[in-house]
């Protein structure tokens, strides 16, 4: 960036960033895609062995939105230059708390930060026929996706969210 770079610096990740770390990329990333998995300690241990997933997950996003934002600057063409889309899984069953953390973001970093709601889970690796993961074990239903994005609608303002998925 120093030496002239100027196409955007684009930084995707699976939300579980530290603050010491993104500090230092302040000014030189200017699109954050992070991923918001879960809101509950006891999903993130269960599910990927990290007990204090929400609140690390979220403090990092804290500080990604301190670096860009809720404001898109888009370029000539409507090319996304800067800002902030926060990536939430649809799950099963509700498992990743999706409304929980709309509800989280709307009051804690503002209700229009843009919004990738993603309906393509697919259970996989370890999940099919386990016992461990049994609630996991299929797609996510219509009902599921229907209450997201209901949980979308209610939290979130302004026209900047993508939901990837569509139930007929």
């Amino acid at each position: 960036a120093h030496r002239g770079l100027s196409m955007p610096v684009v930084y995707n990740s699976n939300g579980y960033d530290s603050v010491r770390v993104l500090r230092l990329l302040d000014g030189i990333v200017d699109i954050y895609m992070p991923d918001l998995k879960y809101a509950q300690p006891e999903a993130g241990c269960r599910l990927s062995a990290v007990e204090d997933y929400p609140r690390h997950a979220r403090d990092a996003q804290v500080e990604m939105h301190r670096h860009v934002g809720d404001c898109w600057d888009l370029g000539p063409e409507g090319e996304l230059r800067r800002g902030l889309l926060v990536r939430l899984l649809v799950l099963p069953e509700g498992l990743g708390g999706v409304e929980a953390n709309l509800a989280w973001i709307a009051r804690t970093l503002s209700p229009t930060v843009a919004i990738s709601l993603l309906a393509q889970y697919h259970p996989s690796h370890r999940v099919p026929g386990s016992a461990d993961f049994g609630d996991l074990d299929r797609a996510i239903s219509r009902e599921d996706w229907q209450r997201a994005v209901a949980a979308l609608e209610k939290h979130m303002e302004g026209d900047r969210h993508h939901v990837q998925g569509v139930f007929l």
